[in-house]
């Protein structure tokens, strides 16, 4: 069994499976706005905390990559019985998502990737100079409390004030460490696989939300012209974590491709 949490919904005999990746906070409980609609339209669906992060607690290397996150991701779908799965990413979990269907193809029926990208960009880079600074400086409450900033638009944050603190609250009382954080973040940091976009084949749905200000939607985009069979869904607003934020026309989205792609795979 990997020593790693990971919960299994849905029916068990579904003949698709989802497997879900969060990003740098790296909870299962992320997607919590995508189960429901991901099982009621009869998806088995896997949902895991990170190793380091969650209920998933553990030590990481200094050297610690994105290739190690993907062979956890490995060790669940072996546990789990799922000789494939449309992995849906966001953020870091995306990256593991384009690492995985570079060293195990076989395993990846589509590919969802939520504000992704596939090499370092210098705004991100100045964000993260930012958040690893207030970390240092103040700790992990401070660090935490700016979290929504790039999580957020400004003006979602403001309607939805208690459920932000109560988030902000949950994340500091759950912090995997300073010592986990800066293993994650240079992990994702150091991610390029630029060059070799061209040899990932899996069908492949990229979302976007063009007011994110931690990774620019340009960064999706590249992603689009380097891919080989892409569906685009770019939404105007949305933030960082848009596919909390709108949930429901994003869940409409994931639901129309993993449709289609289901269909376009069973023999004529």
């Amino acid at each position: 069994m990997p020593s790693l949490h990971y919960e299994v919904h849905g029916p068990s005999d579904a003949a698709a499976t989802v497997l879900l990746s969060s990003g740098l906070g790296g909870s299962a409980g992320f997607w919590q706005p995508q189960l429901g609609a991901l099982v009621a339209a009869g998806h088995r669906v896997i949902a895991y905390d990170q190793r380091g992060t969650g209920r998933s607690p553990a030590a990481l290397p200094e050297m610690y990559a994105i290739e190690d996150m993907t062979k956890d991701v490995l060790e669940i779908l072996d546990a789990t019985n799922t000789s494939q799965c449309h992995f849906a990413g966001h953020a870091l979990g995306g990256l593991v998502g384009l690492q995985l269907a570079l060293d195990a193809p076989s395993r990846i029926a589509s590919l969802v990737l939520v504000n992704a990208w596939s090499k370092p960009n210098p705004h991100s880079a100045r964000c993260f100079d930012a958040r690893l600074a207030l970390l240092g400086a103040c700790g992990p409450r401070a660090y935490v409390e700016a979290q929504p900033i790039f999580l957020y638009p400004a003006a979602w944050a403001a309607e939805h004030a208690q459920r932000v603190t109560d988030e902000v609250d949950h994340a500091f009382a759950h912090f995997p460490g300073e010592a986990n954080m800066r293993a994650r973040i240079a992990a994702l940091r150091a991610f390029d696989i630029d060059a070799r976009l061209a040899d990932i084949t899996a069908p492949t749905l990229i979302a976007a939300a063009k007011d994110d200000t931690l990774v620019p939607w340009t960064c999706s985009q590249r992603l689009a012209d380097g891919l080989s069979d892409v569906t685009l869904d770019f939404m105007p607003h949305g933030g960082h974590a848009h596919s909390v934020t709108e949930a429901e026309a994003f869940n409409r989205s994931l639901l129309d491709f993993l449709s289609r792609v289901s269909a376009s795979a069973v023999p004529a």
